[in-house]
Parts: C-alpha cells; sequence; structure tokens
C-alpha cells in the first residue's frame, strides 16, 4: 500500500515494518509465489466470500510468536479480513524509486521471511535496522519501531 501511496506529494518518506516492499508490475501474490526452500507457509485459509484469513490455531505461531498468549489470542479473533483481490494489485511506480525509505526487518518472521524482507529494503535502498521479533514486532517491540519512525522523521526534516 505505502508503495503506491507514497507517491502523494504530501509524503516525504516510506517506512516498512516487516512488509512487502514491491517493484514495478509486482503484486503480494507475484512476491509469494515461488518462496524460497524451508521458507514458513502462512496459515491462510482458503478464502471466504472473496476474503482471508489466517487460522486461528496457527495464528500465534506464524504472526504474533513474541506477543502475549492472550493478546495474540485477541489478535486472531479480531482479525480483519484481507481482500483477495489485494494479492494481485501490482505497482505502477514503487515511491521508494523517488523518496528516502526505512525499513524494519523481523528477524524471527513467519509471515513474510527475513530473506525476502532483506532483499526488498536492500532493493528500495532503505536504510535498515533488523529486530528480533515476529510479523507483530509493532505489538511486541513498540519502542524499536517508533525509534524507527522517529529516525525516519528526523531524517527528512
Amino acid at each position: 500500500m505505502i508503495t503506491e501511496a507514497g507517491n502523494d506529494p504530501k509524503v516525504s518518506a516510506l517506512v516498512y515494518i516487516a512488509a512487502f516492499a514491491p517493484d514495478r508490475g509486482e503484486s503480494i501474490a507475484s512476491l509469494i509465489k515461488d518462496p524460497p526452500p524451508g521458507a514458513p507457509v502462512p496459515p491462510i485459509l482458503p478464502p471466504q466470500d472473496g476474503f482471508l484469513f489466517l487460522d486461528r490455531a496457527k495464528f500465534a505461531a506464524s504472526f504474533a510468536a513474541d506477543v502475549d498468549p492472550a493478546k495474540a489470542a485477541f489478535m486472531a479473533d479480531s482479525q480483519v479480513p484481507w481482500g483477495v483481490a489485494a494479492l494481485s494489485g501490482s505497482i505502477t511506480e514503487p515511491a521508494w524509486k523517488a523518496k528516502p525509505s526505512w525499513y524494519l526487518v523481523a528477524t524471527d518472521d513467519r509471515m513474510i521471511p527475513p530473506p525476502a524482507q532483506q532483499f526488498m529494503s536492500k532493493r528500495a535502498g532503505s536504510t535498515v535496522v533488523e529486530v528480533k521479533g515476529s510479523h507483530s514486532v509493532y505489538v511486541s517491540k513498540p519502542e524499536a519501531v517508533a525509534a524507527l519512525i522517529d529516525k525516519a522523521a528526523k531524517g527528512v526534516k
């Protein structure tokens, strides 16, 4: 989302937190099509009425392994469905080609493999910070996420 929306003239920089950073013509579907050998497979359930959910029983281990179990259970119960169509939306012009970016790689992420995060952040020319955390690093390590956002904000003044 930020990769394309970041082209708005009001946006001066991008911050990715354990996220996809697609290039021109890429979509989430194209980025996840050929996972590296041994990469964890996210527990995505078959689509229901055009929407995707993660398997509640596998949610914590895959999405929030370092989050308090009660909070991870709440996150699993309150997950917002993701439209299947969102997987195939391709990028026309990645904002990271023209604007500075910062990227937090979650080294224990089981949704977007850390090597994929490292590849995308390097390709984007991002300033990279690696944090030991799950895909929900923004919940488990909010201080690290806030510090990176603060660094990015100060970096574009």
